[in-house]
């Protein structure tokens, strides 16, 4: 969702960001989730289950003319008619409204564009009583910077470098005795797809609606045609050929689906030992088997997809997807 958020935050019919903070005991959504206010009612993104947008998006009008940075607190521990814990949610939540001047819009954008060449991005944001116009501070990969925040710079580097692929470790912190609130970008995560039979079409549609990077690998121009994965990248080639091109790394997901023995054989020949996150392949575990001379790999996911007994092509992508979201929010291999 992020992506999609900076993707649109350009507009200048979008005020304000609003990112939820800190969360004590349960909520709906957690540190680091986002949403977009703009002008009209609009919005994007959701921070609960429908209960506090509709006050979150009059206090963000008040922000936007205000240009005025604040935390908004809501305790939905109390279940009376008069407090916020009639919605059920039995925890505290802190959501930060920051409006869109265009310094912290350009900063933004800035981010994103280092996002699209996958590059992990930290941004910091100084938290103090007095919100307006607190400073703040984008570290990039690369070790670019952008921002006013500059002091904590030297301990925001390892905070960027020690964090495990697609961590979400944003909240609040103590930096040099401050108040510092930290939140990670990440690039989108890439999924290269080794098949372009038609049961990888639905595949390819569902990751890329949960917001993946496709590309879809095939040797056969009838199946590797755009028209059949109308939001993905094509690489028509032999593997041998492919593998090589793509820089594989340690955030990528690899799902090896051919129908095409020796191929497959050929493919995770090519893929032994590079460092991937996440890496899967259609069929039986005894084809699987077979595949790697009897013996398995630990970190290889066969068959891949949740246990959910699926049938139908859609229903087995269902499960695909759904392991890789939970293998994104677990920490990768296993």
């Amino acid at each position: 969702m992020e992506h999609r958020l900076l993707e649109v935050v350009g507009h200048w019919s979008w005020h304000v960001l609003a990112t939820i903070i800190h969360v004590e005991g349960s909520s709906y959504q957690k540190e680091g989730t986002c949403m977009l206010f703009g002008e009209n009612g609009t919005q994007m993104g959701i921070l609960s289950g429908g209960c506090l947008e509709e006050d979150l998006a009059a206090k963000a009008d008040d922000i936007w003319h205000t240009k005025t940075t604040t935390v908004v607190i809501y305790d939905l521990t109390q279940e009376d008619d008069f407090s916020w814990g009639h919605v059920g949610c039995n925890g505290t939540i802190h959501v930060l409204l920051q409006p869109l001047i265009p310094s912290f819009r350009t900063h933004l954008l800035a981010a994103k564009t280092y996002l699209e060449r996958g590059e992990h991005v930290v941004f910091a944001r100084l938290m103090e009583e007095s919100q307006i116009k607190q400073p703040w501070l984008f570290i990039t990969e690369s070790g670019r910077t952008f921002g006013e925040l500059v002091e904590i710079h030297d301990e925001l580097i390892p905070i960027l470098q020690t964090a495990p692929p697609f961590s979400m470790a944003n909240g609040i912190c103590t930096i040099r005795e401050r108040s510092i609130y930290v939140h990670h970008f990440w690039p989108k995560p890439r999924l290269i797809l080794f098949g372009a039979n038609p049961d990888a079409r639905p595949l390819a549609s569902f990751a890329h609606q949960l917001g993946f990077r496709v590309i879809v690998a095939d040797w056969r121009p009838a199946y590797a045609d755009a028209q059949y994965f109308p939001f993905a990248e094509i690489m028509l080639g032999f593997p041998k050929d492919i593998i090589p091109t793509l820089s594989l790394h340690d955030r990528d997901f690899v799902v090896v689906m051919t129908h095409h023995f020796p191929r497959d054989q050929e493919i995770l020949a090519l893929l032994r030992d590079k460092p991937l996150y996440y890496l899967g392949v259609l069929g039986s575990k005894a084809r699987t088997a077979r595949l790697f001379d009897g013996h398995i790999p630990s970190d290889v996911r066969s068959p891949v997809g949740l246990s959910i007994r699926a049938r139908s092509p859609e229903e087995i992508a269902i499960s695909i997807v759904a392991e890789m979201i939970q293998a994104l929010r677990k920490g990768g291999k296993g």
